[in-house]
């Protein structure tokens, strides 16, 4: 905790009064509520707490290695569409997962924008994709929300969005700019990821009505009354090559 204080040489004082202002910009940016011991969902050996599932191949069945641990990471190649997914569902929950981007983009994303994404609340059959709420990872793009096969969500500006049967719907992160669906892109206007091949911290809040994505400390996006309200999470193989690392699930008290 920092005090500002008073008596102090001038120097002194403008050097505290701007670490008092960073402190409370960190606290107003990034608020989480209080939570229990938190549940690691990967520990940097296996994957035990996760099911996989490729659209080509079903259910546990990932002959090519498209999520492969490696130095305590978990690689995805990205070149299936697929997931791994929790084994059990959650509700009211502080969730913390770190991501980088790899290089290869493949298939029908081969050169658009490197993309992933955490999808929670995951109900209904495995497939690509179930019905869930998304905290998208994207090239120029990371923090928005997608509503995907019925899946809703009311976005800070009061307006509903559901995801259509079969299809989804979005809603764009605080202050995006224009986007280009190319590889490398990165956001002119507001964006939030560190440059290409460096750890993002990937923070999601839960909590009753209230759902909020936070992308390197920063708020990106919040909603309210989320349908599903509880529900699987998974992490995306969707056509570019990815790390995730340090993911851990808090239960909120």
């Amino acid at each position: 905790m920092v005090f500002c204080r008073r008596g102090l040489p001038a120097a002194t004082k403008v050097v505290a009064l701007l670490i008092c202002v960073g402190v409370g910009l960190r606290v107003t940016s990034q608020t989480i509520p209080p939570h229990k011991a938190g549940i690691v969902l990967f520990d940097g050996s296996n994957l035990n707490q996760f099911d996989t599932f490729l659209k080509s191949k079903g259910l546990n069945s990932d002959p090519d290695h498209v999520f492969l641990v490696e130095n305590g990471v978990i690689h995805v190649s990205g070149k299936e569409m697929g997931y791994i997914i929790t084994k059990q569902p959650y509700h009211d929950f502080y969730l913390r997962a770190e991501f980088k981007w790899g290089e290869g983009t493949y298939g029908e994303r081969e050169g658009q924008a490197r993309d992933s994404g955490i999808l929670f609340n995951v109900q209904g059959e495995q497939k690509v994709w179930p019905r869930s709420i998304e905290f998208q990872i994207t090239e120029g793009g990371t923090g928005d929300f997608w509503m995907t096969d019925g899946a809703a969500l009311t976005g800070r500006d009061g307006k509903r969005a559901e995801g259509p049967p079969g299809s989804a719907l979005k809603i764009d992160r605080f202050g995006k700019g224009p986007s280009r669906n190319v590889v490398g892109f990165r956001d002119p206007v507001g964006e939030l990821e560190k440059p290409h091949g460096e750890w993002n911290v990937l923070e999601l809040v839960t909590q009753g009505n209230n759902v909020k994505q936070y992308v390197n400390g920063k708020l990106a996006n919040e909603g309210t009354n989320p349908f599903p309200a509880e529900g699987k999470i998974l992490f995306q193989s969707e056509g570019a090559e990815v790390f995730f690392r340090d993911m851990t699930l808090y239960p909120l008290k």
